[in-house]
């Protein structure tokens, strides 16, 4: 039986492929079309380097100076004598055009549903049954979807993780005039055809294996939802720390599902915030930073994935920077909400 391996690539790009059991990543990859980088082939040129994001691998052989002590230590490896041992995900740090990889997935979806979750925000629901595989993705990253009767693509996350009837959600901010916006209050009907393009992008969830912090800025929420469905099918998770930060209490969305992760997912903590809050909000007021606890993230080593506008990123940044904390590491996405770039 063989093992289902996500190739992601430092262009966004990302290619499942089926490794048999015993076979080498780098002789997988190219049996289905995806030729990494090679030389040597013996482990000691580095050339097809890479890193393990996910998953249980062995390597047969790697020559001292092509990856250091340090290197095997941070989970990197040669596709030329890994084997993979479970389903994975492995980085690659160079354009996937390099490996004549193709392009991504193009898949035609219909539309089941458009919810609106707040006022400022709804849910687009797509059935992509018609593709008769499971679409695969990483929980976190991204679609890119074609708004019909246009030219027009707009990126979005997945508000969900994959599952077997490829039933779909992306978490979408209306806004007074924007091109999906318009489109979704004023045309978009159930049965509709909409093409997307996945998966796409280079911020996903990692190997879960100590405390999560996620800071999520507005929609930036979507990506984290496919994580925790991800995080919910686990046993024993380690704790997750959810800050979801929006300017007012009306743009705060999927309430009830986010408070039923705590039931799903031991030592889940949530922790709504809003920047602009009435008298009548009894919750956290101000930003993100302000209720971030630095005792607490200095008690042990963590992961910190952050998702939302440039602007409350570059402030949880500089955050962690005065505090001066050790031992973490820290995965970003950017978005503009505008009429040409949304997640």
């Amino acid at each position: 039986m063989g093992h289902s391996v996500a190739l992601n690539f430092a262009d966004g790009k990302t290619f499942f492929i089926s490794v048999n059991n015993d076979e080498l990543l780098l002789d997988a990859a190219v049996r289905q079309g995806i030729h990494l980088p090679l030389d040597c082939r013996e482990g000691v040129c580095g050339t097809c380097q890479g890193k393990c994001e996910s998953g249980a691998y062995e390597q047969d052989y790697v020559d001292e100076d092509a990856l250091s002590e340090r290197d095997l230590a941070e989970r990197k490896m040669l596709a030329c004598q890994t084997r993979v041992q479970s389903n994975a995900a492995f980085y690659f740090d160079h354009s996937s055009d390099i490996c004549n990889a193709g392009e991504t997935l193009k898949i035609e979806t219909k539309v089941t549903q458009v919810e609106l979750v707040s006022e400022t925000t709804a849910i687009l629901h797509l059935d992509a049954s018609a593709y008769t595989e499971q679409l695969q993705f990483l929980p976190g990253q991204y679609a890119r979807i074609c708004i019909p009767d246009t030219q027009d693509w707009r990126s979005y996350s997945f508000a969900n993780r994959p599952n077997a009837t490829n039933q779909l959600q992306f978490l979408i901010r209306l806004l007074p005039d924007g091109v999906m916006s318009n489109y979704l209050r004023d045309r978009c009907q159930v049965g509709q055809s909409i093409v997307i393009e996945a998966p796409l992008g280079s911020f996903y969830l990692r190997e879960v294996e100590r405390p999560l912090v996620f800071v999520a800025g507005g929609t930036g929420l979507s990506a984290f939802l496919g994580m925790l469905d991800h995080i919910a099918e686990q046993v024993d998770a380690p704790p997750v720390h959810l800050y979801y930060g929006v300017n007012n209490e009306a743009d705060l969305c999927e309430q009830a599902r986010l408070k039923a992760y705590a039931e799903r997912i031991t030592n889940f903590n949530y922790h709504p915030i809003v920047s602009k809050a009435s008298i009548e909000w009894q919750g956290k007021s101000g930003y993100i930073p302000e209720h971030l606890d630095k005792n607490q993230l200095a008690e042990q080593a963590f992961d910190m994935y952050l998702c939302g506008p440039p602007p409350m990123i570059e402030a949880v940044k500089t955050w962690l920077d005065q505090q001066a904390l050790q031992n973490y590491r820290i995965y970003s996405e950017k978005f503009l909400q505008s009429n040409t770039v949304q997640v």
